[in-house]
């Protein structure tokens, strides 16, 4: 059975469950003649609506606390989430034993092909509150014979005594706190270069599939291997970066029904345009999400000697599509700022100030100067990258240390005023 073969059985199978008792997506279904499920991929694309987040919301809104999108009776479920919040009112999240069990699963995916084994040790260092986050990474890891660390509710120098304590192997984390880790340590006199960290999961941002911020994060940590990961509270864990090919990220085909569709006219995007991720979870059938429109962009492209079908993302995720903004003709993403700004090791935190309520859009950046520059040197040097990168001209200005936010979790520098 090809890979087609297995996502139409695999959807069918969800949409059997889904069709007699998930009143939201019942009318759905009915509407465009699927409640018996689909003959192939292809008519499920062109017949089945997008879901939207608006349209998840809003169903939450109108039936607290929980919405409609359940499978099951509330009995049950034994598991509540909660999205981040990010771009909107955060939306709760529930899953049975049996879908719980597949979000493990497809983490035990990312954890071997990133080479872990058991015995190792991992260590958490995020807050363990109500979004996803690396909740299903920790428990999957537990199964697989992992010994795992969560070190949520201690201050960052705290978590740096722990970790050389008990000398774990591996590290979980955002970007952004793999960076902000070393900060600490260097302010602290720890040296991380000579740690016991030999491979560090990223995800929550772009950072771990931009280049320079790679480069400054595995020198920083002596070495260690970085790879990025993908997922989002509504969806679970979606992609991993490809060993051998760093700059893909690699996608689970077998659990996701995955389209990359072009965000003005709504057809696929070709091999290596840009495009809108859409995501159909094929075995969370407890609280689904089919033809989701994550507003993830990314580059689709194909990977040799596998199903033509399963494609990579060169890039990762490149951004979100509310947060591409277009400054004087030239498409500008939260990690093309942000792989220049991680280019210059001597800037600690940053800020993107995106001004559109004039007719011509202004973008401004506010870094941090931890270097022995003067502060005119790292804005002249920052500017003319920014102008190199993209032809445009950026105003730079530094922000006296330690007045910008630094984050744990998901990073919000992309600030717009409309």
């Amino acid at each position: 059975m090809d890979l087609a073969e297995k996502q139409l059985t695999a959807l069918n199978r969800l949409i059997e469950v889904v069709a007699s008792s998930n009143s939201f997506y019942k009318a759905k279904l009915e509407a465009c003649q699927g409640l018996g499920g689909f003959e192939s991929l292809e008519a499920f694309s062109e017949r089945m609506p997008f879901t939207s987040k608006a349209e998840t919301a809003e169903d939450h809104r109108n039936n607290p606390p929980y919405g409609t999108n359940l499978s099951y009776p509330i009995e049950e479920y034994t598991r509540i989430h909660q999205t981040s919040g990010t771009t909107g009112q955060p939306i709760a999240w529930l899953d049975t034993q049996e879908s719980w069990s597949w979000l493990l699963e497809n983490w035990k995916i990312i954890w071997r092909a990133c080479g872990a084994k058991e015995g190792d040790v991992a260590m958490f260092p995020f807050s363990f509150g109500p979004f996803l986050g690396f909740w299903s990474a920790f428990e999957a890891a537990a199964q697989m014979g992992i010994r795992c660390m969560p070190a949520g509710g201690q201050t960052s120098l705290q978590r740096l005594q722990m970790l050389k304590r008990y000398q774990p192997d591996w590290l979980c984390c955002t970007p952004t706190y793999a960076l902000h880790l070393l900060s600490v340590a260097q302010r602290e006199g720890i040296d991380l270069s000579g740690g016991p960290i030999r491979n560090i999961i990223v995800g929550g941002e772009p950072g771990g599939s931009v280049p320079e911020v790679k480069a400054r994060i595995e020198e920083g940590w002596g070495g260690a291997r970085l790879f990025d990961h993908h997922g989002m509270t509504e969806v679970g864990p979606v992609t991993y970066s490809d060993p051998d090919r760093p700059e893909l990220l690699r996608a689970i085909h077998e659990t996701y029904f995955i389209e990359v569709l072009d965000t003005s006219s709504g057809e696929p995007t070709a091999p290596g345009g840009v495009g809108e991720l859409i995501l159909t979870t094929l075995g969370r059938a407890a609280c689904p999400l089919i033809r989701y429109r994550t507003g993830d962009l990314v580059k689709p492209v194909p990977v040799e000697g596998e199903d033509p079908r399963a494609v990579a993302f060169e890039g990762g995720i490149l951004g979100r599509s509310d947060d591409m903004v277009v400054v004087r003709g030239v498409n500008l993403y939260p990690s093309a700022i942000d792989a220049v700004v991680r280019s210059f090791d001597g800037v600690g935190e940053y800020q993107v100030n995106i001004d559109e309520k004039d007719s011509m859009v202004q973008v401004a950046v506010k870094i941090e100067n931890l270097s022995s520059a003067r502060d005119e040197e790292l804005i002249d040097q920052v500017q003319k990258r920014m102008r190199e990168v993209f032809s445009l001209r950026i105003q730079v200005e530094v922000a006296e240390t330690g007045t910008l936010p630094a984050f744990e979790m998901k990073a919000r520098r992309w600030n717009v005023s409309i």
